[in-house]
């Protein structure tokens, strides 16, 4: 009842994924110190990769725009989340949820495209060492990490135009702790499902389609580690492809539960749950998984520190 006075508001409300209570506390600590590592750890790996020469090649260029989509995202909304829960206030202006979504979706989709080109990445530098300066020089990777912008910002314009179109005459309270599109939808007065066919369209191609590629990508690289005759490179290149495997499950399997399904499926809780995963925890896993357990990101980062301290003296 208390949100009966903003029914006819321009605003929304983002119930959030707090609360006032102890419980909540810890877990509002919790994603605040998850915010700050994702940033730190982000920010030092974007530094790196522009610094040392040595990381100017093709897979830290895709890395360096991850890194960047991952401290956009989660800035996105983890911000937000702490003003609220700090305030009280958990109001959202219509131009801002429309913000929230069009930057959100861009990120997402613009990182499931270059998730897929990593794998590429990975598969011709494994499988095809010495077609790799041909197949993923510094054109192919510039236009690799474009094109995931673009097509990502073109699709975000669409669905962004179309869900804010649909006339909101009930309750404006958002049970999230973001705007996100299946949040949003159970709001609107019409019949939604159109919007929804063409929605499951765009998860096929940003979802269904580099998920298909990146599995058939790695199953190529492990066909080919199985191959090699040391011992010791077989167990580490092994090692590495199965992490990558985990953190793009971890990124997809959510986000495919939660886009790909009709809205009558959905309950606050789970689909709150689920975008954790898309949305918090994976841009904090990526550099850890990606880079920093690279030997060449750890000896930049020495002699990074090496550099500075021996300046300072």
């Amino acid at each position: 009842m208390g949100y009966v006075n903003h029914t006819f508001s321009s605003d929304f409300i983002l119930l959030g994924l707090f609360s006032s209570s102890h419980t909540s506390l810890i877990f509002f600590s919790f994603t605040f110190l998850i915010f700050i590592t994702t940033i730190t750890e982000n920010t030092v790996l974007l530094l790196l990769i522009h610094k040392d020469i040595h990381l100017h090649t093709p897979m830290y260029f895709l890395l360096s725009h991850l890194s960047f989509m991952d401290i956009l995202h989660i800035s996105n909304i983890v911000p937000k989340m702490i003003s609220d829960f700090l305030s009280g206030r958990k109001m959202i202006s219509f131009a801002g949820c429309g913000f929230q979504i069009f930057l959100s979706l861009t990120l997402l989709g613009g990182e499931c495209l270059l998730l897929a080109a990593m794998s590429y990445d990975r598969y011709a530098a494994i499988c095809h060492p010495l077609r790799y300066p041909i197949l993923m020089n510094e054109h192919v990777s510039v236009l690799m990490a474009g094109g995931s912008w673009l097509v990502g910002t073109i699709n975000s314009t669409v669905h962004t135009a179309y869900v804010l179109h649909f006339p909101f005459c009930g309750s404006r309270a958002i049970d999230h702790f973001f705007c996100e599109i299946p949040a949003m939808l159970k709001l609107s007065c019409i019949d939604t499902s159109h919007y929804e066919q063409g929605a499951y369209v765009s998860g096929i191609i940003f979802l269904l389609i580099p998920f298909s590629l990146i599995s058939a990508s790695y199953v190529q690289v492990l066909h080919t580690v199985l191959q090699m005759k040391s011992s010791e490179a077989r167990k580490k290149s092994f090692s590495t492809c199965s992490f990558h495997m985990i953190v793009v499950i971890m990124y997809y399997g959510p986000f495919i539960f939660t886009y790909m399904r009709p809205k009558y499926y959905h309950t606050p809780g789970q689909d709150k749950f689920l975008a954790i995963f898309y949305t918090i925890l994976t841009p904090t896993i990526n550099p850890l998984i990606y880079s920093f357990r690279n030997k060449d990101i750890l000896l930049a980062m020495k002699n990074m520190l090496k550099y500075n301290f021996l300046h300072k003296k």
